[in-house]
């Protein structure tokens, strides 16, 4: 499965491609590999594809909805954080289809863009953020065994 994460430098989203890189018999996904773009067209417009986003985005929603799994508590005092994480609530901005290239191969993807509305417009997602998006979106691999 190859996942992309592309931060934008000047507001608080990234965006995650996510390439189909095996058939998906449920979504009646079975030819992933396509010589040309335009052949690729044709899944994305397909209702198993359809259907596919729509499940990704509930699923993408009650990951995002889980809490944050508690901080692992230390065995010594030197390693003790008592300042709480900063807490970063992602947002789906955008889920749609991709056409995804590679090795002049192409396939259906996902690419979402997940946003943090709460950060200051003007700035990136701060590294933490980041990391949770990395976790959500291999969470949502997992779940979806798009991988």
């Amino acid at each position: 499965m190859a996942t992309r994460f592309i931060p934008d430098a000047d507001k608080p989203s990234v965006a995650v491609e996510i390439s189909l890189e095996k058939p998906l018999p449920d979504y009646d996904l079975e030819a992933i590999e396509h010589p040309t773009p335009r052949d690729v067209d044709g899944v994305l417009v397909s209702q198993g594809f359809r259907d596919l986003v729509d499940d990704t985005r509930g699923v993408l929603l009650e990951i995002l909805n889980e809490p944050e799994p508690p901080v692992a508590e230390s065995s010594t005092l030197t390693d003790l954080d008592l300042t709480p994480p900063p807490e970063h609530r992602l947002e789906i901005a955008q889920l749609t289809g991709a056409i995804c290239a590679g090795d002049e191969i192409y396939r259906p993807g996902l690419w979402i863009v997940l946003e943090d509305r709460r950060a200051s417009p003007r700035n990136g997602l701060p590294e933490p953020a980041i990391d949770r998006a990395k976790r959500v979106v291999g969470k949502l691999v997992e779940r979806m065994d798009l991988a």
